[in-house]
């Protein structure tokens, strides 16, 4: 049996993060209900069962909170399985199967997705921050895997690795996945298909 203080130390932590799950749950709930109105800390703060003071104190701020919510979207949807795909070694691969995460992942929550990315243009302080933190990091990602397919010499002689960063970046966004999946209403395997033809028809020097 562990130490009495230990043990209280783990209740106390499990206790935290019990109470993170109900802030977090209670931010996508709020998102999936009305996903054009700003998020309020009292409509999350009386389902999360916590008071406003309590939700300060777990993010630290609005602009923290929002953050944890883009993480753990994404990480809930997969986003270790995008990166492991990506980064393996035959950059061709990488990027058929990070495209095919990719849109399994933006599925995964997409009417929470599609709100942060609709109020980010709203709120740029709190959500604009995270939406534009979570695309540094696939611009940074995409900028990775073109250096890569350069000296794989897959590239076209015509398009450089900046070009091919851009391109990328294109056909891996959230509003290009959503554009297939919403707007013509086609199945998560379409969509990755189609996007990642695209794409390598965009930068790929022909066979």
């Amino acid at each position: 049996m562990p130490p009495p203080r230990k043990y209280e130390q783990r209740l106390r932590a499990k206790a935290a993060d019990q109470t993170r799950r109900r802030i977090l749950d209670a931010v996508y709930q709020r998102l999936v209900e009305v996903p054009f109105e700003q998020v309020s800390m009292d409509k999350v703060a009386e389902p999360a069962e916590v008071s406003g003071s309590t939700i300060y104190t777990v993010s630290g701020s609005r602009a923290g909170l929002f953050d944890t919510l883009g993480m753990d979207l994404l990480h809930r949807g997969g986003f270790t399985d995008m990166v492991n795909a990506v980064v393996q070694p035959d950059a061709r691969r990488g990027l058929r199967d990070g495209i095919s995460a990719s849109v399994h992942m933006y599925a995964a929550h997409r009417d929470v997705l599609r709100a942060l990315y609709s109020m980010a243009q709203l709120d740029g302080n709190a959500v604009g921050g995270t939406v534009r933190r979570l695309e540094d990091g696939r611009t940074q990602g995409m900028n990775d895997l073109a250096q890569r397919l350069h000296g794989q010499g897959v590239l076209r002689d015509i398009v450089t690795t900046d070009q091919a960063g851009h391109l990328l970046w294109l056909h891996t966004g959230f509003d290009a996945f959503d554009l297939l999946f919403t707007g013509r209403s086609l199945s998560t395997d379409t969509v990755a298909a189609l996007l990642a033809h695209a794409a390598e028809h965009a930068i790929y020097r022909p066979a």
